[in-house]
């Protein structure tokens, strides 16, 4: 006998996917999300979207405007920088802790390979995905469930950051080579090394994600 989903169950299984739309580029920051058109794709009932879009409300990935409608988020600067803040506590951890026959590197290997395929195809965003799957990976070189958890969150925030930038070359172009560099220390069983080439990685990324929030705000 098939055991019943809960509809708690269902509504954070919803929930899973609409922030892997986040994460993966489908759902920008600023868009407006239409609970008919959600609701037919995803074969679910209006109440239980709407218990959804409260989860994901509260998590700070959607945003609703009275009389207007529920929107995807679009980050201020302050979260911006804390997201930058915590990556910096997770992944740099992971890596100086990590160790060369982690089945994860498998993983890393795999999305810079995955990254150039893109790369070629002139994909940006295809690009953009590999990233973020990527520094997932590094995350799971920690073998922490709960922080695999809170990244998955914070894999969506930035994403939405991300979606700033309205040249997605100018933003993940040059990080092919850097996490192919960052992998290659990892491999080498540099992981002191590596760790600090991510802290030096990542502060080139907020400067850039703040640089065009920036400009954004000045047209």
């Amino acid at each position: 006998m098939q055991k019943k989903i809960t509809p708690q169950i269902l509504s954070q299984k919803v929930a899973d996917i609409i922030r892997q739309k986040i994460t993966i580029g489908e759902l920008p920051p600023g868009e407006k999300l239409s609970e008919t058109a959600l609701s037919e794709t995803l074969e679910i009932s209006r109440n239980t979207l709407r218990e959804v879009f409260r989860i994901l409300t509260q998590e700070g990935l959607l945003t609703y405007k009275p009389n207007r409608g529920v929107f995807v988020s679009v980050p201020d600067m302050a979260t911006i920088m804390d997201i930058y803040r915590v990556r910096r506590l997770i992944e740099c951890d992971a890596l100086r802790h990590s160790y060369s026959m982690h089945p994860a590197i498998n993983k890393m290997i795999n999305k810079v390979n995955e990254a150039k395929v893109f790369q070629n195809q002139q994909d940006w965003n295809g690009v953009g995905t590999c990233n973020m799957h990527f520094h997932t990976a590094i995350v799971e070189l920690s073998d922490s469930p709960r922080l695999f958890k809170q990244y998955q969150l914070i894999s969506a925030e930035l994403r939405l950051a991300f979606g700033l930038l309205n040249d997605p070359q100018l933003l993940h172009a040059p990080y092919i080579e850097k996490n192919e560099h960052i992998l290659r220390l990892l491999m080498d069983g540099k992981a002191q090394e590596a760790a600090i080439a991510m802290d030096e990685y990542l502060e080139i990324s907020e400067r850039t994600v703040l640089a065009a929030f920036s400009r954004q705000n000045l047209c």
